[in-house]
């Protein structure tokens, strides 16, 4: 277990230095950063000293080795647009991306496995089709439409939501959450819908084909025969070998959730991380943008990192594989 875990952190911090490399390199090309900082009667001596201040006019290595440093230290410099240190600017919004993600993945989560174990064992009922038909539309259509057509429905129509904002919150230390308000959980149900209906409808499929594939298999019909109840075969034994690969595809979509919230934000003005990454591109703010793809990456590799050994953990074949292998 141990050279296990020992190996997938190695691979874990080589794929970090990769994505490093590959934003850092990236960055460098979409645009010159002087020129969001000053302005436009700044004389050429004075934009000289400022490159040379930010280090712009070091060597590519040099500079690559600076950034990967004072990353590993949470340093990535100061704001080009806002001229603040860019954790901080991250730390403040990121409560909010957390939260709408974390909501967003326990829907997704929940109703997923359950509309999933409903259409496979009431696979020929009329509310299974209409599950199933809904959640082709929920697939089909883009994030940002599913948002609008929200909006429209409860916000302009009904006027039962609100439709931009995150509401009141309240500090927590550092942390400032909208849990604890009236208006902060209201502000809450939209865009944790439109950004969790995706994932939802992906694990809801996955459920139906693994559950539908494990009732198929003999030592379902041998725990039939031994004359268990449908609760206990479907439940005790179907669903919990179903899970096996379902955890994998949870963990990588909570990843995906925290990655992709950038449209859900952007359609409900959401003061998260994805709509300052949204700005920082608007006026190459390329330390903002370095430090978010880093986070993204981070995210990531650990949630990846967690499923492995989970995945580990849940399937014993694994471990009988590997104890064979050892002898």
């Amino acid at each position: 277990m141990l050279a296990f875990i020992i190996r997938r952190v190695l691979q874990s911090v080589l794929v970090m230095l990769v994505v490093a490399l590959v934003s850092f390199s990236l960055f460098r090309f979409v645009g010159d950063p002087i020129n969001s900082m000053v302005g436009q009667e700044t004389s050429i001596a004075d934009r000289a000293a400022l490159r040379d201040a930010l280090g712009l006019n070091d060597p590519f290595l040099m500079q690559f080795a600076r950034f990967v440093g004072n990353a590993i230290q949470g340093n990535f410099g100061i704001s080009y647009r806002l001229q603040q240190p860019v954790m901080e600017l991250i730390l403040s919004r990121l409560p909010a991306t957390m939260e709408l993600a974390l909501v967003s993945g326990i829907v997704a989560f929940i109703f997923g496995v359950g509309f999933g174990v409903y259409t496979a064992l009431r696979r020929k009922g009329w509310v299974s089709n209409t599950i199933m038909t809904v959640s082709l539309i929920g697939v089909s259509l883009p994030t940002f439409l599913i948002g609008v057509l929200l909006i429209w429905v409860f916000a302009v129509e009904l006027q039962w939501l609100p439709s931009f904002g995150r509401g009141d919150v309240v500090d927590l230390g550092w942390w400032r959450t909208g849990f604890l308000t009236h208006s902060g959980r209201l502000s809450l149900i939209l865009p944790a819908i439109t950004l969790g209906l995706y994932q939802m409808t992906l694990i809801m499929r996955l459920v139906r084909a693994e559950m539908l594939e494990v009732l198929r298999t003999d030592y379902i019909k041998f725990a039939r025969a031994r004359g268990l109840t449908n609760r206990a075969v479907h439940f005790g034994h179907a669903l919990k070998n179903t899970m096996v690969p379902v955890i994998t595809i949870t963990g990588l979509q909570l990843g995906s959730i925290i990655a992709f919230a950038i449209i859900t934000e952007t359609v409900f003005q959401w003061p998260g991380v994805g709509a300052l990454f949204i700005n920082s591109v608007r006026f190459v703010d390329v330390p903002v943008m370095a430090a978010y793809l880093m986070l993204i990456a981070l995210i990531f590799v650990v949630i990846n990192l967690i499923v492995d050994l989970l995945y580990y953990v849940v399937d014993p074949r694994l471990r009988v594989d590997r104890a064979k292998t050892r002898h």
